[in-house]
């Protein structure tokens, strides 16, 4: 198969020279661990401090890896990014908030970006997370089958009132909604509940998407199961597929509680896994779609592969390709150029809130260094072909 992710020109003929530099700078630093534990605290030190940096962080990290601060903030960036037949997914990326008026918050957001969605063949997609809507530690309780008492049962049915909620309004609108995925311990849970909401909404094609984490050495063997009751239930399947994203907590809470880690024994067995499960799907789109969140090219061109092999146009709306903005334009911007399906999670939201999904994007960028070697070769080669 042609090599088409070394074309950088289609990759980067959005970014002007100066953005091209800040994405270049941006990846130095990120390929330094020590720069970003160090940047890290006194990020958080100026933030908690009160301290004036959300200009510098807006100028620097926070307009690289988002959108705006609001969903109209975002436009811009989004009609330019379709101009090139890139899509994007709004995710409102506040994290770390556990009250009920918050959780009412991030439902009524999931609503208004569904509304937002709706006017948009450029955002084909909306998204929230399980902890968006309620506690982690509810719905550990709840999937480790444990008694709750009347007030905790009065939270859980909060919890399925939003998702059926904002299930519903996908559903009325025909919006496709992806659910992401979270840590194991919760994880069983959300199953339930996104298993839940597709017997009850996708029933002619798929419009709730659940997350496999596929670090995680069951999660095919739990798609086989949930494909086994889409066939006899008759409802589709909706599945964003990604490696994962919290790999280290996994290990810690597995070792400090004395169970066998979920985590796949080594790297190359979860990309094994990965193009397994993405190998599975491809063979029953009958009643499965797919959305593949990945930013490995090796994993891109066997979907690739797997679509021509199986006679699955180009175009086939049941198969998407996901990256996150600010990552993987070489990507994004050159499957998009051969008629592929792509969407980039675009984040957004006030400039502090953000700042612990900023911080997450760099450590895994950090850990991750051949990526982050990839991204900025890739930048060199783009500097050079513009004699920047």
């Amino acid at each position: 198969m042609e090599h088409i992710f070394e074309n950088t020109a289609t990759a980067f003929e959005l970014k002007t020279d100066s953005e091209l530099e800040r994405a270049y700078f941006l990846f130095k630093l990120i390929a330094n661990e020590p720069l970003v534990r160090i940047g890290t605290a006194v990020t958080n030190f100026a933030i908690k401090a009160h301290l004036p940096v959300d200009g510098l962080i807006r100028a620097t990290v926070f307009d690289h890896f988002c959108g705006g601060v609001s969903e109209k903030d975002c436009l811009p960036l989004i009609d330019k990014m379709y101009q090139k037949g890139v899509c994007a997914v709004l995710d409102y990326s506040v994290e770390g908030k556990e009250e009920e008026a918050q959780f009412d918050f991030a439902l009524e957001k999931t609503l208004q970006t569904l509304d937002f969605v709706k006017e948009k063949d450029a955002i084909p997609f909306a998204v929230f997370k399980p902890t968006g809507f309620g506690r982690l530690a509810l719905y550990q309780k709840v999937g480790e089958h444990k008694s709750l008492n009347t007030e905790e049962k009065a939270e859980w049915e909060r919890i399925n009132y939003r998702y059926d909620t904002v299930c519903k309004k996908a559903y009325d609108l025909q919006v496709a909604l992806l659910i992401d995925a979270e840590e194991s311990w919760m994880q069983y849970a959300a199953d339930m509940l996104a298993e839940k909401m597709m017997k009850k909404y996708n029933t002619e094609k798929a419009i709730v998407f659940n997350t496999l984490q596929t670090y995680r050495w069951d999660r095919l063997d739990y798609l086989k199961g949930l494909h086994a009751k889409a066939k006899q239930e008759d409802f589709k399947i909706g599945i964003k597929v990604v490696r994962g994203a919290y790999m280290e907590k996994e290990h810690a809470r597995a070792e400090e509680m004395g169970y066998p880690t979920p985590i796949c024994a080594s790297k190359q067995a979860t990309d094994d896994n990965f193009d397994a499960t993405i190998a599975y799907m491809m063979e029953c789109l009958e009643c499965i779609a797919v959305f593949a969140g990945t930013h490995n090219e090796k994993s891109s061109y066997r979907l690739m592969e797997l679509m021509a092999a199986n006679d699955v146009a180009n175009e086939d709306t049941r198969v998407w390709f996901g990256q996150l903005y600010g990552m993987s334009d070489h990507i994004s911007y050159n499957l998009s150029a051969n008629g592929y399906n792509v969407a980039k999670y675009v984040p957004y939201g006030p400039v502090r809130d953000v700042m612990p999904y900023l911080i997450r994007r760099a450590e895994e960028n950090t850990s991750v260094a051949g990526q982050t070697n990839r991204e900025l070769a890739l930048l060199k080669q783009e500097r050079r072909r513009r004699k920047i």
